[in-house]
């Protein structure tokens, strides 16, 4: 997963009472003003609970922004600075699991509240620039378009920066109709066009790797024939709160999509602690809406990292949090989780380049990482064009094109199927000959590949 680049990086639906927004009018405090935050509420997954809760959100100076009732999870927002202890002493409070801030910094985006086919098996024809696309050879992606370049009736969330739908690579695939933008604290706004980029390629990119159409213009995605819908939930500063994630992965299991990609990591946490505190209540909230979608039938798709870090083994973290100007290191442990990657589940992604090496920049693990799949220097779409980007954040595409491309010829298999499936299918791939004390394991499973490399022929062909 690459933090997105910044200007340094970066069968039935629900009832319309299953996601809930509400307005509870301005946020009223009887204490001096605060900054402006957002704050994760959790209790019961039931109607009456969450109910309670948003009274008990009102009357400790706070307002409503979404409620999850599937989830058991408020999103809430005040200006109060006691918001947290004031809601634990009101009435109603009983209700409430825990709360925690979603960011360490004021909130940005301004106070909150807003105004609302079939499988194709014919031999396929090459786009121009397809024999650059070394990555698609490395997973036998070409070979797998013989038997199926997907079906339209996947559709896949890119859950990421936006998507430019008038790329005319993209275009053909896009659904606008289940595109949303998330990305004002975290309340689903289905205006047209807000779910485009405004300061980031990276969704465009993202995109392309997983479902660039075969059209005779510039390269195929690894599942061509599917759908692809632009789930934005980062910011024009390049930030991913917990509301955000929260908001898309939900929308996407409302909105029937097969899988999901994320390539990124929620912040302002590159690890979020199961603590007492606010990390806690975050973890707990971000891991019942994924749990929710898996449940549904979205399986979700997410990059490890890029910081050559040892997922299996936390020690340290020197940067975070990451919204501030000066991050602070402190110890951890493997109860705090880069979320959503490590989150159960999910598929966990890593890098490797176009010799099956591990990326330098790829985080690893014994036990962490699923699958392995290409992340450095991948050439696909950008507005305007196209371009070769580098990080965890191409290589978790692939995979999320993969088992658009399994759920296309096994349209009766759910996540735990899928998932199953591309680990099995996975060609072993062992450690270094050159030996890395960080690469451990056995060739059928180790630290840096997990079961080895994605094989897309295999996954359509089993």
């Amino acid at each position: 997963m690459s933090r997105l680049p910044r200007p340094r990086r970066l069968a039935a639906g629900l009832s319309a009472a299953a996601l809930v927004c509400v307005s509870l009018g301005a946020t009223t405090d009887a204490h001096a003003a605060g900054p402006l935050m957002n704050y994760v509420v959790n209790t019961k997954a039931t109607p009456g609970h969450v109910r309670k809760t948003e009274e008990a959100v009102k009357d400790a100076g706070g307002k409503v922004l979404v409620s999850y009732e599937q989830l058991g999870v408020v999103i809430a927002q005040s200006t109060n600075p006691d918001f947290k202890i004031d809601l634990r002493s009101v009435h109603n409070a009983r209700e409430v699991q825990s709360v925690g801030a979603t960011r360490t910094v004021a909130v940005t985006e301004g106070a909150g509240g807003l105004s609302s086919a079939d499988e194709t098996a014919a031999t396929p024809v090459a786009d121009p620039r397809e024999g650059e696309q070394w990555d698609m050879q490395q997973i036998k992606a070409d070979q797998a378009h013989a038997v199926t370049d997907g079906s339209r009736n996947v559709l896949v969330g890119i859950n990421d920066s936006g998507v430019d739908d008038t790329h005319p690579d993209l275009a053909p695939n896009f659904d606008a109709a289940d595109s949303v933008n998330c990305v004002n604290n975290g309340v689903p706004d289905t205006t047209p066009g807000g779910w485009r980029p405004t300061t980031s390629i990276h969704g465009t990119h993202v995109a392309g790797i997983v479902a660039a159409a075969r059209n005779g213009i510039g390269i195929v995605g690894v599942a061509p024939g599917v759908r692809i819908a632009s789930v934005k939930v980062v910011n024009d500063a390049g930030f991913i709160y917990p509301e955000y994630s929260i908001c898309g992965i939900v929308w996407a299991a409302e909105h029937h999509m097969a899988v999901t990609n994320h390539s990124y990591f929620i912040d302002p946490w590159e690890f979020w602690c199961n603590d007492n505190g606010d990390q806690g209540a975050v973890q707990e909230a971000v891991r019942r809406a994924y749990a929710w979608a898996t449940d549904q039938g979205t399986l979700s798709v997410a990059a490890a990292g890029n910081s050559n870090y040892d997922l299996a083994h936390k020690t340290t973290d020197s940067g975070s949090p990451d919204d501030q100007a000066t991050p602070v290191t402190r110890t951890i442990d493997n109860g705090c989780l880069d979320m959503p990657t490590e989150l159960p589940g999910v598929i966990t992604v890593a890098s490797t380049t176009q010799t099956r090496a591990r990326s330098g920049f790829s985080n690893f693990g014994l036990g962490k990482i699923d699958v392995a799949a290409p992340g450095s220097s991948v050439l696909s779409t950008v507005p305007g064009g196209y371009a070769k980007l580098s990080g965890t954040s191409m290589a978790s595409p692939h995979v999320t094109g993969i088992t658009a491309l399994m759920k296309s010829t096994h349209p009766w298999w759910g996540p735990r199927d899928i998932e199953r499936a591309l680990q099995t299918e996975a060609d072993d791939t062992a450690c270094p000959t050159t030996p890395d004390p960080r690469c451990t394991g056995t060739t059928a499973n180790n630290s840096f590949y997990g079961e080895g490399i994605a094989d897309a022929l295999d996954a359509v062909t089993r």
